[in-house]
């Protein structure tokens, strides 16, 4: 039989997930990923990218990410949080926000992307198995189609 579930404990991986990229640590992003039985099955879909999959594959698109973003800020909105047993699906949308201290402007982008994040309960943690990332047209971009 499974353990009782704390939302909470879901809750708490899912914004150390953000902290660490925001941080750019990737110790602590590696931390937040499943490994052991799960490092096969991890998963990713950074926004434009086709499907990573295994624990190394992941954690190295992640390093090289982190290595080339000099600011970004997530403003989580719509997070909804739903158990299963030891899984656990987190959507929300990711309000971004990034800059480039290397220009003289410091361009400042933001944009929108809707996240699934799944996540598996190995022992007493919940461990990330899979992020996907899709980004969110502008709604001036519909309107124009």
């Amino acid at each position: 039989m499974s353990a009782p579930v704390n939302r909470a404990d879901v809750g708490e991986v899912h914004a150390e997930f953000y902290a660490a990229f925001e941080a750019g640590d990737y110790d602590r992003m590696a931390a937040v990923w499943a490994d052991g039985p799960y490092a096969p099955a991890v998963s990713c879909v950074h926004p434009g990218w086709t499907m990573l999959r295994g624990r190394e594959e992941v954690l190295r698109s992640w390093a090289l990410i982190m290595a080339n973003t000099t600011y970004i800020q997530f403003v989580l909105t719509d997070v909804e949080t739903d158990v299963y047993g030891d899984h656990a699906v987190v959507t929300c949308k990711e309000n971004v926000l990034t800059a480039d201290e290397d220009t003289e402007a410091g361009f400042l982008a933001g944009g929108s992307i809707v996240a699934t994040n799944v996540f598996v309960r190995a022992g007493e943690e919940w461990r990330l198995l899979l992020h996907h990332g899709s980004p969110v047209l502008n709604v001036a971009d519909t309107e124009e189609e």
